[in-house]
């Protein structure tokens, strides 16, 4: 574990943000101006998990058809996202050794 002597991870905020016996890094924000805006945020729950807490906020066509399609292309995004990540979090097999 990354935790140091007063309990604060190295990456953590150590403010407010810290709560519960969580820690929350400060956040990391892509901004595309009138556009879209991402915020990321690391997390350590009280039991020791790790997770990333994603907020997207995406400008949306002013009809009605084009923003459905916007909405139904970011879901699919946002569904191939979060399933490479828990791909990647898997534990990988250990090799036999002879």
């Amino acid at each position: 574990m990354n935790r140091r002597a007063d309990g604060h991870t190295a990456w953590c905020g150590r403010d407010h943000r810290c709560n519960l016996g969580e820690h929350r890094s400060d956040a990391i924000v892509v901004n595309i101006v009138g556009h879209a805006r991402a915020v990321l945020v690391r997390v350590r729950t009280a039991a020791g998990r790790e997770h990333a807490e994603v907020r997207v906020r995406v400008a949306l066509a002013p009809g009605e058809i084009a923003a459905r399609r916007q909405l139904a292309g970011l879901l699919g995004d946002l569904r191939h996202t979060v399933t490479r990540a828990a791909i990647a979090a898997r534990p990988r097999p250990r090799k036999a050794t002879r």
